[in-house]
């Protein structure tokens, strides 16, 4: 399948009192239409903070590079004209590739965002109950998300669309549902909510940040079964940030794992979990709750800090494998199977 995102080499960079730090580092990876990626990590690990890149949320003073291209369609080539910004392959104003529509993410501006936002890209964010506005009701919340974008739909074409998006959203009784506040509804019902405005500017690429958090274990396995079917039926492209494994297993067809702000191991769901390369990801399965019985292997030790990463592989004084080479340099990314050159781990053993 075509790449519908290829992101290569990206880097984030966030000044603090103490200098400049790297929460997302040189992170490379791709993501076509239909399919679903997991991103998988500790709190701190740069997933969140790599996906705020990728719509162009970033707080002020944060400096991006590398390169993040999605690929263009037909919707894109009449669209990306008004973008704006620059981009640093060779591209016109409207950070295309002269020869296509293509849409280099890392050289827009905030006029080109706000083409792609919602249009091309759209966001689940992790906690529903902060992100919808609490004096807005539900209905008016998503008719605003599909003006944003259709300034010229007439009232009844705006309230059919957002009807349509809850009804999609597997919203019941979308009409009652409509007219009330988000405090009315529950977590199940507000994530929902959140998913329609997210679907209602037609986007092919869709971010879902921990959408299932908070949420009890029967509500949990509906949205995910909706984010599931809603990525089929529409061929959206699904970044899945999570920490829990089992919420990938189920949902992703690829995985990426990181920590300290790049990707350690990658590949095959079912290739990872099952034969994990890096001695991080094997952590994280041996600190995993399972059906069997048995005492939980935590990681001993914490993230570093940004400002005090290890001059060599960032897991090192975590790990109980490493070797006096693991300090010296970061490793690269390395083939780590015999059969499927897909999965890859940064980890001087493999």
């Amino acid at each position: 399948m075509a790449d519908l995102l290829h992101v290569r080499g990206l880097k984030v960079e966030l000044p603090t009192p103490s200098g400049w730090v790297r929460p997302v580092n040189e992170v490379s990876l791709r993501i076509a239409a239909g399919e679903s990626l997991g991103i998988v990590g500790e709190s701190g690990s740069g997933k969140t903070m790599m996906a705020l890149a990728l719509m162009g949320l970033l707080p002020g003073g944060a400096r991006v590079s590398g390169e993040a291209v999605l690929t263009g369609d037909a919707r894109m080539s009449s669209r990306a004209c008004a973008a704006g910004g620059a981009s640093p392959a060779p591209a016109n104003a409207a950070g295309t590739s002269p020869d296509s529509s293509d849409t280099h993410l890392t050289g827009l501006n905030e006029h080109g965002w706000r083409i792609v936002r919602g249009r091309e890209i759209a966001m689940v964010f992790q906690e529903p109950m902060t992100a919808l506005n609490p004096v807005m009701r539900i209905g008016a919340q998503v008719e605003e998300a599909i003006r944003a974008h259709e300034s010229r739909l007439e009232s009844s074409e705006v309230r059919r669309r957002m009807l349509e998006a809850l009804q999609r959203a597997a919203v019941p009784e979308p009409e009652t549902r409509a007219l009330q506040f988000p405090h009315q509804l529950s977590g199940g019902l507000r994530q929902r909510a959140m998913i329609a405005m997210a679907l209602s500017g037609g986007p092919r690429l869709l971010i879902a940040d921990e959408p299932t958090t908070a949420l009890d274990v029967t509500v949990q396995k509906q949205i995910l079964d909706l984010l599931d079917r809603l990525r089929r039926e529409l061929q959206l492209g699904l970044l899945f940030i999570t920490h829990d494994l089992g919420v990938v297993a189920q949902v992703a067809d690829r995985v990426a794992v990181m920590y300290a702000g790049r990707i350690v191991e990658q590949g095959r769901v079912r290739e990872v979990l099952q034969a994990p390369r890096h001695p991080y990801t094997q952590g994280l399965l041996a600190a995993s709750p399972t059906l069997e019985r048995g005492k939980l292997r935590p990681i001993p030790g914490t993230v570093p800090q940004l400002t005090a990463l290890p001059p060599g592989c960032a897991f090192e004084p975590r790990c109980s494998m490493r070797i006096a080479e693991c300090v010296l340099a970061v490793p690269d990314l390395r083939i780590a199977s015999p059969v499927s050159r897909d999965h890859s781990a940064r980890c001087i053993l493999v």
